[in-house]
């Protein structure tokens, strides 16, 4: 689903590098046009790949800067078209081209290993000129404040080629994964800075050793919300900067689902809890166990109006993130192209008040981790646990 959905998961990246000097939103266009989508629908080709209007996934030439520039954010979408053969269909193609061929030649048994490896490539490429491309559209925003974009899929196929296409696209730019350990640099004040760059267990700067050796991040946030949630109000205060008021209290749990992962004798052990919990029995026998809570999902509310998301505990990606539906009122919108901006902005305003509130409580978490309250936290915790 795209950014304009009800529901759309998300990862983020930080960009790294210097845009140019000048008209840097004409370059951003110019950039996207040379890589714009090219359509295969009357050709044979097998895969095209390229960027496409946010609105419009047919318009790739972004020559209006109104297509893909939006106050401070920028807007673009992938989109991978391929022609895909069946096997079964290709298989059956393929032996009827065996029979004619072994026909026209009496002479012989079978198909010679080359010759057969000609008529495979024929088939294949007559039955491709004959199957559509069916086309995957991916949304992307770059808020330009910021210096972040957020992409809207989490499947490893299209994240490598979203960070393909865009290298390739702004020479001198790259993007980098946003992990927790980088989140929370971004959001601690100044003091928790250092007890940070101590708890940090990662040897190198690379992405994968953040991911990698700083778990701890993500299940000791999930673990912290966990306890939270059976023995605390829920209430937290607004700390980090976004649409809601600064202070502004809002409420935070874990509920429906969540995924924990261990390893034995077997290898990997993985278990997923689902459904309304009321002690959190089993996820709290499965932990005793010495598995970790990897994955979660985490509802915001604040007044009226609620959020949810399931969080990626190791990469801080946001699967099936849900926010407030918005709703315009078309009598006062008669141009599209408005209804669509409105749209936009309204849909920006929810999605980012959401993370506003998911800053807000990691930052709360981090409070409470790396300061002096953690030993004391951390025992009530064992000893709720072990069931005392």
């Amino acid at each position: 689903m795209g950014i304009l959905a009800n529901s759309v998961s998300l990862c983020h990246y930080r960009i790294v590098g210097q845009l140019p000097a000048g008209d840097q939103m004409t370059w951003v266009g110019e950039r996207l046009a040379a890589k714009g989508f090219r359509s295969i629908d009357h050709g044979a080709e097998e895969l095209s790949v390229g960027w496409v209007e946010l609105d419009d996934p047919q318009q790739s030439d972004f020559g209006n800067p109104d297509s893909y520039q939006r106050d401070h954010w920028l807007t673009f979408s992938l989109r991978r078209d391929q022609r895909r053969v069946p096997a079964g269909l290709l298989r059956a193609h393929m032996e009827l081209a065996v029979r004619e061929f072994l026909g026209r030649n009496p002479g012989l048994q079978r198909v010679p290993k080359g010759k057969r490896d000609e008529l495979k490539e024929a088939v294949h490429g007559a039955l491709l000129a004959r199957t559509l491309p069916v086309p995957s559209v991916y949304d992307a925003l770059w808020d330009t404040r910021l210096g972040i974009v957020s992409f809207a899929a989490l499947s490893p196929k299209a994240t490598e080629l979203f960070e393909t296409l865009f290298k390739q696209t702004f020479d001198g730019l790259h993007l980098v994964p946003l992990a927790p350990y980088r989140r929370a640099e971004g959001i601690l004040t100044p003091p928790l800075q250092g007890a940070l760059q101590q708890a940090n267990q990662a040897t190198g700067d690379g992405i994968l050793e953040l991911l990698r050796d700083n778990r701890w991040i993500g299940e000791d946030f999930l673990l912290w919300l966990l306890f939270r949630t059976l023995h605390a109000s829920g209430e937290y205060a607004v700390s980090c900067p976004g649409p809601a008021a600064a202070g502004e209290v809002f409420a935070a749990y874990l509920n429906d689902r969540m995924v924990l992962q261990g390893e034995g004798g077997a290898g990997v052990q993985k278990m997923t809890v689902s459904g309304p919990q009321d002690s959190f029995e089993e996820v709290r026998a499965a932990l005793r166990g010495g598995k970790k809570l990897r994955e979660a999902v985490i509802c915001f509310e604040k007044q009226e109006h609620a959020w949810r998301l399931n969080l990626k505990g190791e990469t801080f990606a946001l699967a099936s993130y849900k926010a407030p539906a918005v709703r315009l009122e078309k009598d006062d919108l008669t141009d599209p192209l408005r209804e669509r901006q409105a749209l936009f902005f309204e849909r920006m305003h929810v999605i980012e008040e959401g993370l506003q509130l998911f800053d807000s409580l990691f930052a709360a978490f981090l409070q409470s981790r790396l300061g002096g309250e953690w030993p004391q936290l951390e025992g009530r915790i064992s000893s709720w646990l072990a069931g005392d």
